[in-house]
């Protein structure tokens, strides 16, 4: 694990530790690249109001689009958990980096459902494995005490996805038409990329550990661990609702609460303001307090705001925004604390396959989230989504599993925190 020596002399001491130069610069190469891949699913859902119309499609068709990358995604993270830890995570991360470029730019060039549905597939094979990735780099190259923080600006990549990505993508699609936004994030993510292998280092350190014979004997062992099967089930409910609200957020705003199309790039906006200085707040605050205390307060924001949020009327835009920024605090002081106490579950040498079955599980979940979902969702002749409120229902219900279940990963999280060096 790469740390510094006034790091750990500090930490030994009983100070916050700090983050050395080369550990700045990786944090912000790879909350670059989630940036990039965060926006290119984001974006999915603020154009639906613009595709469904434009290619005729249903909420049945839109909720397969959405879902195809989830699925795809999931297969992708799944076929490669097995080989996951036998090469250099730099090569790996910037392999499927390009393959997800490419599905991008299939999907800006795309001109009928079809077209557009296999594009996303593409697009979800490559892009699916990168977040596990990113996430099995951090672990290695980031102590415990770290990794709070660090998890918080990974997190702050969603921010900025909405404070720069989705209004500009909004008004590339508005001035433009929806196929622009996905043309200029290949322009921005081919940057990122060059980026990524001219500075980052080799992420090796995990070669040198005991490794399986058989990549089905690794992946198998990896499956099995009692402490691994609990996270991935935290895993798939923590995602459930969501991909069940996202995919039709826009509509309902634009259809359900009456703003104007022209004016839902500020609800994103001032949301992902918000959000940019409140992810790595929590993330702090979960380096300091614990995971636990932070997870149970967003759950309790979340479940509230949700609550309000699906069953909301025609409203003025400012309680539309108001709204948004606390359920994004809300979700945000949930996954933040997961993903501290989660990249801390497996051993090193597991790590990779580990990251990448869970997300594989993520993106499967949601997936099918997404699919349920526009089975439950009915758009009225007026546009207006109906039975909204079930989905709302359905994310509060695994929030409420989720803090029975969270517990003792947390708990055990925080008593090896403790014994690390």
């Amino acid at each position: 694990m790469a740390t510094s020596a006034p790091a750990s002399a500090a930490t030994a001491a009983g100070a916050p530790p700090s983050l050395t130069r080369y550990q700045r610069f990786v944090t912000a190469l790879l909350t670059l690249l989630q940036f990039a891949v965060i926006l290119d699913f984001m974006i999915m859902s603020p154009l639906g109001a613009m595709i469904m119309p434009a290619m005729g499609m249903t909420a049945q068709q839109f909720g397969m689009v959405v879902s195809a990358y989830a699925f795809s995604a999931g297969l992708s993270g799944l076929l490669t958990a097995g080989f996951a830890d036998r090469f250099d995570r730099k090569r790996l991360l910037l392999f499927f980096y390009g393959g997800f470029l490419l599905g991008t730019l299939w999907c800006g060039l795309a001109t009928s459902f079809e077209s557009l549905l296999l594009a996303r597939i593409v697009t979800g094979l490559f892009g699916g494995v990168i977040g596990s990735i990113v996430m099995a780099i951090a672990a290695d190259l980031f102590e415990p005490a770290l990794r709070g923080r660090v998890m918080g600006l990974l997190q702050g990549g969603f921010a900025a996805s909405q404070v720069l990505g989705l209004p500009f993508g909004l008004y590339l699609a508005t001035h433009g038409d929806w196929h622009t936004p996905f043309l200029a994030l290949v322009a921005f993510g081919t940057a990122g990329g060059l980026l990524i292998a001219w500075r980052m280092k080799p992420v090796d350190a995990h070669l040198k550990l005991k490794q399986e014979r058989s990549a089905f004997a690794h992946l198998w062992h990896t499956v099995a661990h009692r402490r691994h099967l609990h996270a991935f089930l935290i895993t798939a409910l923590l995602t459930t609702g969501g991909f069940m609200i996202m995919p039709f957020a826009s509509a309902f705003s634009v259809h359900n609460v009456g703003i104007d199309l022209a004016h839902l790039p500020i609800v994103y906006l001032v949301t992902g303001i918000s959000t940019m200085f409140v992810a790595p707040l929590v993330g702090r605050l979960a380096d300091r307090f614990g995971p636990l205390p932070v997870f149970y307060t967003g759950s309790a924001l979340t479940i509230a705001m949700v609550a309000i949020y699906t069953r909301l009327g025609p409203s003025p835009l400012i309680a539309l925004v108001a709204i948004n920024v606390v359920l994004f605090a809300g979700i945000f002081s949930r996954m933040v604390p997961w993903q501290v106490v989660v990249t801390g579950i497996p051993a090193p040498e597991q790590r990779g396959a580990f990251t990448a079955i869970n997300a594989a599980l993520q993106q499967l979940a949601g997936g099918l989230a997404a699919l349920i979902s526009g089975h439950i969702v009915v758009i009225a002749a007026d546009g207006r989504l109906e039975h909204f409120p079930w989905v709302g229902n359905v994310l509060i219900g695994t929030t409420l599993a989720v803090c029975v279940l969270i517990g003792p990963l947390a708990r055990q999280h925080t008593a090896e925190r403790r014994v690390s060096p």
